[in-house]
């Protein structure tokens, strides 16, 4: 294996993890969600619909993580913990809100094109919505 390959590689490792993070459905629902104000944990929940409470919890640790999101722990009693969006994860929106802008001006062209390669190749190819 040449020099070349192995910098490529080990660049691309990173490179695949950081993206599989940032658009994970989790992720780009519970960013979206605190992109107006911090949230407590229970409001998270409610906001994103069908997130059970132990992905909540892996996705924001893994956010807290990456330093998109701080976790703040107020002492009252019960102690009280809030989620906030770090500068990093505000700058996040920008790019995550045009990709999802390209997606919903594209649905139409997207499903035709779905349409047609499924006559086409005579599949039942799932598009995951149900």
């Amino acid at each position: 294996m040449k020099q070349g390959n192995i910098q490529e590689t080990s660049t691309c490792n990173p490179l695949t993890e950081a993206l599989s993070r940032i658009g994970d459905k989790w992720t780009i629902q519970v960013v979206m969600e605190l992109e107006a104000d911090p949230k407590r944990f229970s409001e998270l929940r409610r906001a994103v619909g069908g997130i059970s409470q132990k992905m909540l919890t892996l996705t924001l640790r893994a956010l807290e993580r990456d330093g998109l999101v701080t976790r703040t722990v107020y002492p009252t009693k019960p102690p009280s913990v809030e989620y906030a969006l770090t500068d990093l994860g505000k700058e996040m929106v920008v790019p995550v809100r045009a990709l999802g802008g390209w997606v919903i001006e594209n649905l139409p062209r997207i499903a035709s094109a779905r349409q047609r390669f499924d006559a086409e190749a005579g599949s039942a190819v799932s598009d995951g919505c149900r």
